[in-house]
């Protein structure tokens, strides 16, 4: 138990520890209504309503959806995520790192608690990508009516697999995730029209504003 708690509460394994402690805090507030289980980010990359969805949290949404991991709630992600990379953060200071000298020990903790994102990020999505399709089919289908409305992109670039847009709806608006079969067509702030709604994908077909009009 001794060198459970010391390896879980020194570096760098304190780094994992303190961020999944605030996860299980976070979902203890939850459990009690207290807070949005949600995510204070809504859905990765699905479709919400709000002003949000720009700026910062647009690439890390944005950059997460790459990963197949749409409509998966960000603290969800954030906790598998934090999970295996004070799994991994663990073993290795167990195993390796507390049997160094105390100089080389910093150093080589900050190269592993930098390098465990990288298996971690691939293994959560690994994880939640099949959690990620069930959500995407228990969402109600979006309607029909929303069809020929334009769109302005919102996120670096449109292709087959992924893309998001906002709608005006005469409210919060709404974002919508889009595809287009010519990579690297749209970018963000083009004006697009919704023609097709893709139901396996939950997403929505789009043309330029300009084809639109030549239709």
């Amino acid at each position: 138990m001794n060198d459970f708690l010391t390896t879980a509460l020194t570096f760098p394994t304190l780094l994992y520890s303190i961020v999944l402690a605030v996860c299980v805090v976070y979902w203890l507030l939850a459990a009690t209504g207290l807070v949005d289980a949600d995510g204070p980010d809504g859905l990765i990359g699905g479709e919400s309503h709000g002003h949000g969805h720009d700026g910062d949290a647009s690439s890390i949404a944005a950059m997460i959806a790459r990963l197949g991991l749409s409509g998966v709630p960000v603290m969800i992600v954030l906790t598998v995520l934090a999970f295996l990379g004070w799994l991994g953060t663990y073993f290795v200071h167990l195993l390796v790192l507390r049997s160094l000298p105390d100089a080389f020990r910093l150093l080589a903790g900050i190269g592993v608690a930098i390098a465990m994102l990288v298996p971690g990020v691939f293994a959560t999505s690994l994880l939640l990508r099949p959690l990620s399709r069930l959500l995407l089919r228990l969402r109600p289908p979006t309607e029909a009516s929303i069809l020929g409305r334009v769109a302005i992109v919102s996120t670096p670039s449109v292709d087959a697999g992924y893309g998001q847009a906002t709608v005006d709806d005469g409210g919060a608006g709404l974002v919508l995730q889009i595809r287009d079969a010519q990579a690297e067509r749209f970018k963000r702030g083009d004006r697009v029209v919704l023609i097709e709604y893709l139901g396996a994908q939950h997403a929505y077909r789009v043309v330029s504003d300009e084809q639109f009009q030549r239709l």
